[in-house]
């Protein structure tokens, strides 16, 4: 069988939630199953390290769809007539989006729904593109694919799914994430912060995560406890965020603050390694991937206590509420202050990271993809 996949977000040194998800969840599928040809849809030139096996033919299919008008260019002209002319037979999307115009049995990856409940956090344009086409993605899949059983019911709820038509995969993390011996840790610290303990928050700079209100909190107890633990922020900017430059140029701390820029898996994994807590504390989030890393890599985690986040973390995190600075500044204050509630939550998250990996994750998807084929729809 040909099997269509929409791997415009595999792009090499970019790859965000989505984009680690299709990776290791097409690496693992493609191998395993030589019996199938894999046509991988790019909208730009592709790089060798995504071909990962001999069964995929990689296509470079025009516009570039990086904006809402080419979205809809790329997916309802430009796929539709790929999909006939190569005579693929199944179209698998990482990133939710499906062509309305071709006929063909389509599963979805629908990692979360953000938009419908926080649509201010996108560019307007955006938002329109994603609030009316997605519930349509959502009718018109023959199966749909998510993340947590969070968004499952969310996708139930507000788009009128049912629950039998949706298969929970959740995600894994990397080979790359391990615990650093204390002779590393301490290399870190010294390399980045002049020796000092550090709170981690990695992941893009967007307002859905909080950002501004993980600065808030710090200056708080900073200013509060006097501490000398920094702040390293690993990641880029998204949709611009000017909220979060107002937050700092507002700190007394500004200079304990660290941006890294984008990480790649080997130097990110230094920084799980070495700091004393995950900070991740997003208003919405559809499952969480840098929790998991943590959790592999024997940091303990600060996190929302809603949405997804306690479904994937369980009681191996600290809980807090992302919307009261006061809740997010008792939780640094803790963490920092208390080595051995650390060790608890690392002991009880070493037993919570082996629900998740990009194994599981592959197999899962695989068994949704055969269900959406046995589906024919």
């Amino acid at each position: 069988m040909k099997i269509a996949v929409n791997t415009r977000l595999l792009l090499p040194g970019k790859l965000e939630g989505i984009g680690w998800f299709a990776t290791e969840t097409l690496k693992r599928i493609t191998r395993g199953h030589p019996e199938h040809e894999f046509l991988f849809l790019f909208d730009r030139p592709w790089s060798e390290e995504f071909i990962f096996s001999d069964n995929i033919t990689p296509l470079l299919v025009a516009p570039q769809a990086r904006h809402p008008l080419l979205w809809y260019a790329w997916f309802e002209y430009s796929i539709p007539r790929i999909l006939e002319r190569q005579g693929a037979a199944f179209f698998l999307s990482p990133d939710g989006y499906l062509s309305l115009s071709a006929n063909i049995t389509s599963l979805p990856v629908i990692h979360d729904i953000n938009f419908m409940h926080y649509p201010e956090f996108h560019p307007w344009l955006t938002r329109i593109y994603y609030r009316h086409f997605f519930p349509k993605f959502a009718a018109g899949a023959a199966r749909i694919a998510t993340v947590s059983e969070y968004s499952k019911k969310d996708i139930c709820n507000s788009f009128g799914i049912s629950p039998e038509k949706i298969d929970v995969v959740y995600n894994g993390a990397g080979d790359d994430y391990k615990p650093l011996s204390g002779k590393e840790r301490e290399v870190v610290k010294n390399e980045l912060a002049g020796g000092a303990d550090f709170f981690l928050f990695a992941g893009s700079f967007h307002e859905r995560k909080n950002i501004g209100g993980l600065l808030r909190a710090f200056d708080t107890f900073k200013t509060g406890t006097g501490s000398a633990v920094k702040l390293v922020l690993a990641g880029e900017r998204m949709h611009g965020y000017r909220a979060m430059d107002r937050v700092l140029e507002k700190m007394v701390s500004r200079d304990d603050v660290i941006f890294t820029g984008r990480m790649e898996p080997p130097g990110l994994r230094k920084l799980y390694g070495a700091a004393i807590a995950l900070v991740y504390i997003p208003f919405f989030e559809g499952f969480g991937i840098p929790v998991i890393e943590a959790m592999y890599c024997n940091t303990p985690v600060i996190v929302s206590d809603r949405t997804s986040l306690p479904e994937v973390a369980g009681d191996a995190a600290h809980y807090v509420d992302p919307g009261d600075i006061s809740s997010i500044v008792d939780g640094l204050t803790r963490l920092a202050a208390d080595e051995k509630y650390r060790e608890e939550l690392i002991d009880k998250a070493a037993g919570r990271r082996k629900l998740f990996s990009w194994d599981r994750t592959a197999d899962l998807l695989w068994r949704s993809i055969e269900a959406a084929i046995d589906s024919g729809k």
